[in-house]
């Protein structure tokens, strides 16, 4: 058996480790956020819109910071994430601060069976789908999942950005889902030099496989932009050339660092 077989197994052995690191991390500033402040970005947030009272699925939710910012906002929110540790820790912090946020362990592509409800908006932000083999089924996941007239809303790093090495020197993968990229790394993006060494299963999407699968799961494409710069600190060799907004130094505003889009059924 390769990694690609049991790829499930060793991802969600990594995102455990990662929680008590990224939890305790400056990156995910759990203090601000227990005080009220949102861990929402701004380019989510205007396609996101007035959320109170809407029914929101929040794929791959980590430890529930952007769920429970939803549920601030007024929104129903079901988080799902593949980490036990991840989703024991937002249950704690969603009953902590006394919110009403429901959050479920399981794979994306297991989700029809957790939840049975249908939600207005289905929601997935930065570094997401990486993690998924098979667009065409998470597409699907989507589609069943959304009420008739239900929006999907994602931003997600851009698929140019994961052509390249870590230092963004050379370009090293390809573009297209050629290969599960199986590594082992050291650290993790909030703290690089961490004693975690955490083997990992990846797969690039290019643009054209995020539509292609969106499109032949019955949903229609209503807007798209691609941005020069990540809202998150999370890649090297980068500076901060406004606040909150990231660009790779040597590479300035010459490659697109994230893409949004929202979809409907």
């Amino acid at each position: 058996m390769n990694s690609s077989d049991n790829y499930l197994d060793i991802n969600r052995k990594s995102w455990n480790n990662v929680v008590d690191t990224h939890l305790a991390s400056e990156f995910y500033g759990q203090e601000k956020f227990m005080a009220g402040e949102t861990t929402l970005k701004d380019i989510e947030l205007k396609l996101l819109g007035d959320v109170k009272d809407k029914k929101i699925l929040h794929l791959q939710c980590h430890f529930g910071q952007d769920s429970i910012s939803l549920a601030r906002m007024g929104a129903q929110v079901t988080g799902i994430d593949l980490s036990d540790k991840a989703i024991a820790t937002a249950q704690g912090i969603n009953q902590q601060l006394g919110l009403s946020a429901e959050f479920i362990r399981c794979d994306v592509y297991d989700t029809p069976n957790h939840v049975s409800e249908k939600f207005d908006i289905v929601f997935s932000s930065y570094g997401t789908i990486g993690w998924l083999p098979d667009l065409d089924k998470w597409a699907n996941v989507i589609s069943t999942l959304l009420k008739p007239g239900g929006k999907f809303i994602f931003a997600e790093f851009h698929p140019v950005v994961w052509m390249f090495d870590y230092k963004f020197s050379i370009v090293e993968y390809s573009y297209f889902n050629t290969e599960a990229i199986v590594e082992t790394t050291e650290g993790t993006y909030t703290d690089r030099d961490a004693p975690l060494v955490n083997k990992s299963v990846s797969w690039n999407h290019p643009l054209s496989e995020v539509f292609s699968a969106l499109i032949n799961a019955g949903l229609s494409i209503d807007q798209f932009q691609e941005l020069d710069y990540s809202p998150y600190n999370c890649f090297q060799e980068t500076e901060e050339f406004e606040p909150g907004k990231f660009r790779i130094k040597h590479l300035g505003n010459k490659v697109p660092l994230v893409y949004s889009l929202v979809a409907s059924k």
